[in-house]
This record gives structure tokens, C-alpha cells and sequence, in this order.
């Protein structure tokens, strides 16, 4: 699939807008710092196909007017002491590409699990000058069939997913000639450490597990072999059926003392996912294992933020156990695993951890970005996993003009352990998993994932024909 880029300019806000530095948070400042990127797919009519140079006029101008109210996202990242960033509002713009392809979208399948979407991203040089990378990079793709790729790259350092998508969904209404509908909220000091922060001494006892060295297989002192192991993508998805079933098997073996209140679908997906990547793995019963999870904080805090707060308004925890009580005991357990770490994150626990992560002198080995250049960065790769939910951002109707989106996904990733769970596109209950595991356990991952779920399905119609009987 040859892609061949035909144009690429700086888009910067309309008017003029506030110049200055920005502090960030050090919620802005941790675990993922590099570009999160999304791909989106297009049918365009065949009114919009005769009118090539106006689509990525229309975006040019419309991006170049929502700039004016998400302006943060003109500027650039600054190096401070301690791998620390600033943000420097300064206008100097978006990057927006324009790009075509003589490959058919068809090329692509069901979109699921493409190995061409990497052709349609743009390649990000984290060893240049930070002050050099855009934050937002737009790709636009067209097909020799006149269908469209948007892929976004979007510095996380910036904003978390619900503010991502908040600018995207307003750029697209302004792209259709509607206005702005909800101004963002860009006041940062909502939510910081105290000034000066609390000593790590006099703070309340909270753990903080999750700023700890993550387990290693066991005989191993670092991650560096499994590093340098080869992954693969694979996006899987589960009816609506199979969700709840595994929502019921978490609530129907939970453990005697776990309170009233039913798992979620999300603990208890993330709980199914634990389990296989363990057994997948091969684990020896004693392994050490750790599932990182990132929660959105804006109405776990009092008072809660602001509903369009811009930024990032998230934590992480970490649910911890062994590989072996993971897999031989019932779904339940995982699932109340996932249920501790996360009834953790109140608002004490969210300002404690500001204040915990700003009496640190140094943040790099804290930041995915460090661990691109020197592997000493944040790994969730075997032993481990990270899951992050995208089951409440609003990831479809994105419609620019030229009809919403036909397929919308991650870009590539190529992180071992990267777990994604998000709503199923045709919003009918169905849900995706996104993951990226080592090439060797893949298949293994995927057989334990259904036949799971199968002998689930197996032992539900044996109990309701008991039942009858």
C-alpha cells in the first residue's frame, strides 16, 4: 500500500489568542506523555468526491476557527528540571496533511485487524526537540475508491480522551457550519498539587502501588528481553450477549464479603482479559502480576470538575495478585481484585496523589516517552497489562460534512500488554477489546478469550434445562 503525501501546513487559530506559559498538571505530566492516535473511516457521497480541494479546505478553515477556543493545542511542550513540561500557548499552529493512496479501502477488510493502518499515520520523531512536535497532527488519506482516513495524533500530555474528543467533536460540527456548543473549561489550577505540596511524610497512608516497579517475570531482574520481543494487534469483539454473560459470572462467583454493589461490565472484561493474558502467558502459579488501570477522576473529586474540564483528569491504580489465584479461581476474584484498586480513587486519594507525584524530583521514569529512547520507561508487557476503558467517550457520529464515520479504531500500537476496551460501532450493547500482546501468545489469548466465554454459554443452558426438568 503506497501512500504518497501531497501537502501539510501549520494551521493556526483564526484570531488572536492568549500567549504565555501554562502549567500542567502532574496528571499531565505522568505515565503517557506521547501522541495518542485514532483513525476514522469515511464514505464520502458522490457530491463530496467532485469536490476534492474543498474537503480539506473546509477542514483547513474549520480547524483554523476552533483553534480560537481550544488554543492550548496551537502551542508547544517545554523541558523544565525533573522532566518536567510547561506548556507554551504560543500559536504556532496544528499540523494538517493531506495525503492519497491508489489502494481501495477494501484493501483494508473489516478493519479489525489491518497491519496497513501504520501507512496511514503519521510517524512521530519523539528524539527531535520536544518544542518541535506539534501537539495535534491531522492525516487525511483518500482512496482511489474516494474513500477517506482522518488519523489523529494527539499529545497526552495535553488532554486526556474526553477532552481529545471534545475537540474533535467540535471541530466536526464547525466543519458542518454549526457554532461552537460547549466551551471548553482551560483553567488548570482545578485540579493541581498543593503549593507547597503536602510532605510525603505527613500525607495520609495511601500506597500508591501504582508508582511502584511493576512485577517481573519471575528469574528476571528488568524488562529489556521483553521488550525486545515482537508484538501483534488484534481488535475482538464481544456481543452484547457475551458481555453480559461474563457480567454475570463476575456478580454470580464474587467473593462472600465484596459488598452489594454489582460489577460492571468494565470489571468484569478487564477481570476476563486478566485471567487469559495470564493463562496465555503460561505463568507458573506464583507469578506476580499487575493490571494497571486509568480512571477518569472529574466527578470522583470534590467539588467534581467541570464537565468539559481540558486536560487530564485521570489516575491510575494498579489491582495486583498471582498469576496462579487469577486463573484457577472464579472470575469473581479478578473481578474483585479490579473492584479494590479502583473504590481507592476518592478525592482524598486523587489530591494525594498530586501532591505525592509533585514532592518527586524527577518524573522521567514516570513517562512513556523516556522509556521510547532508553526502555527504562513505564512497561506493562508480561507480566503485566494495562486497560484502559474508552466505553464512555463519545468515539462515533463524528460527521464533518460528508456523512459519519463507517469504522472508527486505535492507530497502531506496538506496546505489549496495551489493553483497549471500547463500545461496539453500531452502539447495539456489543463492546471491542483492542490489545497488543507478544506474537508468540496472540492465538493463545484469543482461543482462552471465546472458549471462555463458550463454556460459559455451555453451563447457562445446562442449568436452565436442570431447570425445566
Amino acid at each position: 500500500m503506497k501512500v504518497v503525501l501531497n501537502n501539510s501546513c501549520l494551521v493556526q487559530p483564526a484570531e488572536p489568542t492568549w500567549n504565555g506559559p501554562m502549567p500542567l498538571t502532574e496528571f499531565d505530566q505522568t505515565d503517557v506523555i506521547a501522541h495518542v492516535q485514532t483513525i476514522y473511516f469515511y464514505r464520502p457521497s458522490e457530491t463530496w468526491l467532485t469536490q476534492k480541494g474543498a474537503i480539506f479546505t473546509t477542514l483547513e478553515t474549520s480547524l483554523s476557527r476552533i483553534l480560537v477556543h481550544f488554543y492550548p493545542l496551537a502551542g508547544r511542550l517545554r523541558w523544565l528540571d525533573g522532566a518536567r513540561l510547561v506548556l507554551e500557548c504560543n500559536g504556532k499552529g496544528v499540523q494538517l496533511m493531506e495525503a492519497e493512496t491508489d489502494a481501495d479501502l477494501d484493501i483494508l477488510g473489516d478493519f479489525t485487524a489491518s497491519p496497513y493502518f501504520h501507512h496511514l499515520i503519521h510517524p512521530i520523531n519523539y528524539k527531535a526537540p520536544i518544542e518541535e512536535i506539534p501537539l495535534v497532527i491531522v492525516k487525511l488519506t483518500r482512496f482511489k475508491c474516494g474513500g477517506i482516513a482522518l488519523c489523529y495524533s494527539i499529545s497526552h500530555a495535553v488532554v486526556d480522551g474526553q477532552s481529545a474528543l471534545h475537540l474533535i467533536s467540535e471541530w466536526a460540527n464547525m466543519a458542518r457550519g454549526d457554532s461552537l456548543r460547549d466551551v471548553p473549561c482551560l483553567d488548570r489550577t482545578l485540579l493541581r498539587a498543593g503549593d507547597p505540596p503536602i510532605p510525603i511524610s505527613d500525607q495520609p497512608c495511601f500506597e500508591h502501588e501504582q508508582f511502584d516497579p511493576l512485577p517481573l517475570l519471575i528469574g528476571q531482574d528488568n524488562f529489556e528481553n521483553e521488550r525486545k520481543k515482537e508484538t501483534t494487534a488484534a481488535m475482538l469483539k464481544l456481543t452484547k450477549i457475551q458481555v453480559e454473560m461474563l457480567k454475570n459470572e463476575a456478580n454470580r462467583t464474587r467473593p462472600f464479603n465484596d459488598g452489594d454493589r454489582v460489577f460492571t461490565r468494565y470489571e468484569a472484561i478487564a477481570a476476563h482479559i486478566w485471567r487469559c493474558a495470564c493463562r496465555a502467558r503460561g505463568h507458573i502459579y506464583e507469578q506476580p502480576t499487575s493490571a494497571s488501570l486509568c480512571l477518569d477522576v472529574r466527578n470522583r473529586v470534590q467539588p467534581a470538575l467541570p464537565r468539559k474540564y481540558f486536560g487530564n483528569a485521570i489516575v491510575d491504580v494498579a489491582a495486583t495478585g498471582c498469576s496462579g489465584d487469577i486463573v484457577t479461581r472464579p472470575l469473581g476474584y479478578a473481578a474483585s481484585r479490579i473492584r479494590e484498586a479502583i473504590n481507592m480513587v476518592s478525592s482524598e486519594f486523587v489530591h494525594n496523589t498530586l501532591d505525592y507525584l509533585k514532592n518527586l524530583q524527577d518524573l522521567s521514569t514516570l513517562q512513556d516517552i523516556h522509556g521510547m529512547k532508553t526502555n527504562q520507561g513505564p512497561f506493562y508487557g508480561n507480566p503485566n497489562l494495562g486497560i484502559i476503558s474508552w466505553l464512555s467517550l463519545p468515539l462515533y457520529g463524528l460527521d464533518f460534512g460528508w456523512g459519519k464515520e463507517i469504522f472508527m479504531g486505535p492507530g497502531t500500537y506496538v506496546c505489549d500488554g496495551d489493553i483497549i476496551i471500547l463500545p461496539g460501532h453500531d452502539e447495539d450493547g456489543s463492546l471491542i477489546v483492542s490489545l497488543c500482546l507478544q506474537a508468540g501468545y496472540i492465538e493463545d489469548f484469543k482461543n482462552f478469550f471465546y472458549e471462555d466465554i463458550g463454556k460459559l454459554g455451555i453451563s447457562s443452558m445446562l442449568e436452565k434445562s436442570n431447570g425445566e426438568k
